[in-house]
């Protein structure tokens, strides 16, 4: 199956060279590259968040595979959607699917659904793959986004990727995407988004998905973030480290009404 990109020419330019050069802008090459068990990493459009998530991959030391968790913009398919087979295309080039990672997480949990209608229209991973393709030809994907926002869900999620990464011979990256506040002022998104992040630093998944909730923090990939921790801190996560956080009113001028963008690194 040939998953066809959705926001080409949207959030990001729509052709290969044009593509390139818009990431390219965002990359540094003289970052240090270090092996990660996760990152945090946004999905907005890329004028407004790539220079975060270029942070993040900047300073990846590419593995074999990464897992990307992100939420379900759209509401189709299941509560937790993986797409088990076939290939991602974008403007500058496809990247395949991890299908024997994909179907051990499937005989591992009842609660993935091998759906690829969940991921015909969703950006949250898609906005991913410019910035993964540009360092590695090679690497695979496991796509999985999440309706449900449970923390049992995510705990169950969480110590599948956990068991099923550790299994394999070969190096795995969990990717959460998500962006934080939306559409509050700077000065209140910037205080909400240190609560949320101040949680992911300490590597307590418990603590995040909390803050979200009793603050009232428009993170919405809030439930990947806590799967990706849960799963990092079993795999033996240690520490973090916050590379870039800014919003969308440095790139729009409107200070009014911002969106949050976080990037993260989660080491041992």
């Amino acid at each position: 199956m040939i998953r066809t990109p959705a926001v080409a020419g949207y959030f990001y330019y729509g052709t290969g060279e044009a593509l390139l050069n818009q990431v390219e802008g965002y990359i540094d090459e003289d970052a240090p590259k270090e092996e990660v068990l996760g990152v945090l990493s946004p999905h907005a459009g890329l004028m407004y968040s790539g220079a975060v998530a270029g942070s993040v991959y900047s300073r990846i030391k590419m593995p074999d595979t990464f897992i990307l968790i992100g939420p379900n913009h759209t509401g189709m398919g299941s509560d937790i959607s993986i797409m088990s087979s076939g290939v991602w295309e974008m403007p500058m080039g496809s990247i395949k699917i991890d299908e024997t990672l994909a179907k051990k997480i499937l005989n591992e949990t009842n609660i993935v659904t091998d759906d690829p209608t969940a991921h015909y229209y969703e950006h949250s991973l898609e906005v991913q793959l410019p910035f993964i393709y540009y360092f590695s030809r090679s690497v695979k994907i496991v796509p999985i986004t999440m309706l449900s926002t449970s923390y049992e869900d995510c705990v169950e999620l969480g110590n599948t990727l956990a068991k099923v990464i550790g299994d394999v011979e070969y190096s795995v990256v969990i990717v959460a995407s998500s962006d934080m506040t939306h559409y509050e002022s700077d000065e209140v998104a910037r205080q909400k988004d240190e609560l949320a992040i101040e949680k992911i630093l300490a590597l307590d998944p418990e603590g995040l998905y909390t803050t979200v909730r009793r603050y009232g923090i428009s993170m919405c990939g809030f439930a990947p973030a806590t799967t990706m921790l849960i799963a990092t801190k079993q795999l033996g996560a240690t520490k973090a480290e916050l590379v870039s956080y800014m919003t969308s009113g440095e790139v729009s001028g409107d200070y009014e009404k911002v969106v949050g963008y976080a990037g993260i690194l989660i080491k041992k």
